[in-house]
């Protein structure tokens, strides 16, 4: 891998309203993808160059997004502005465990039309020169079919180029219009993964697989599969040979959103700087276990 990678992550980025127990909201910006490359970037230091690719609006909202992102080191050059158009929103509710439950308002999101502009056509064509491109299963749901074909064709040359791909399988049944087509969408992406981080919860509801085993069994073209099981150990198989690297015990849950998120990018930062499956395993155990003791998806820096 190139020691200064140019990184590219995909998806959606929504507005976030925290709902606190006195009945008051507040307000921050999250999503899965762009919480992994927050956290990647952090992670990463001054190692390499990390773009975020999706489309906003020309709101305040979206203005104060793109800000942030700069903020964070991010690279902007691939973020679309979409005149008259919104970024989604999301509500976060969590309960005494720190288990969340969300409210969504995003069908008239800016990034469902991300691949289908004009403009998105160079965006398309400059995926292919990065030398690691990282999307989700919420990234295949919410560019919508049209979106999902042109950028499954980026990805194959990104590959034919030497690129890796990194998909986190994320599986949202409310973003779908039913699981079959889920599944043709996610078996064409994962079929094109060189690292997939796999929520083993999410792989048993979208395949009905029985087990951890039935999971790696699917994937034996996978170079890399990493299974993502909550508070249980995270299981690896990497190039035939298979880890088990247990999670980090936290005393107080207080919000679990981005766990999953945080965990992928300290172990693709980890893996990107020449860690072994276990030491990245233990670099996103460590991380996640910060994360989830704050409420929100951000934690601040430091």
């Amino acid at each position: 891998m190139n020691s200064n990678p140019r990184i590219a992550l995909i998806g959606e980025c929504m507005i976030e309203l925290q709902h606190r127990a006195d009945g008051s909201l507040q307000q921050s910006f999250g999503g899965d993808t762009l919480n992994t490359a927050v956290y990647l970037r952090r992670e990463l230091g001054d190692i390499g160059h990390v773009d975020y690719v999706t489309a906003l609006g020309d709101d305040r909202f979206s203005d104060a997004m793109c800000q942030q992102w700069a903020d964070e080191g991010l690279g902007l050059d691939r973020v679309q502005r979409l005149p008259g158009r919104l970024p989604g929103l999301y509500c976060i509710q969590t309960d005494a465990n720190g288990e969340r439950k969300f409210l969504y308002w995003r069908n008239e999101a800016a990034v469902r039309d991300c691949f289908t502009t004009p403009v998105a056509a160079p965006i398309l064509a400059a995926l292919p020169a990065y030398d690691v491109l990282y999307l989700s299963g919420i990234t295949l749901a919410v560019v919508g079919a049209i979106g999902r074909e042109r950028l499954l064709h980026s990805l194959t040359e990104a590959r034919r180029r030497g690129a890796k791909v990194v998909f986190d399988n994320n599986y949202r049944p409310r973003l779908w219009a039913s699981v079959e087509a889920a599944r043709a969408a996610y078996e064409a992406v994962l079929a094109e993964v060189d690292i997939a981080l796999l929520t083993e919860d999410d792989e048993l509801a979208l395949f009905g697989y029985a087990d951890s085993e039935q999971v790696f069994a699917a994937y034996p073209a996978i170079t890399e599969v990493v299974l993502k099981r909550g508070a249980d150990a995270c299981l690896i198989r990497c190039h035939g040979e298979r880890f088990a690297v247990p999670a980090l015990k936290v005393e107080q849950v207080v919000d679990t959103t981005a766990a999953g998120d945080s965990f992928s990018a300290a172990y693709l930062a980890s893996r990107l700087t020449g860690g072994s499956p276990e030491e990245a395993a233990l670099a996103g155990h460590r991380l996640a276990s910060r994360v989830i003791q704050v409420p929100g998806a951000l934690i601040p820096r430091g």
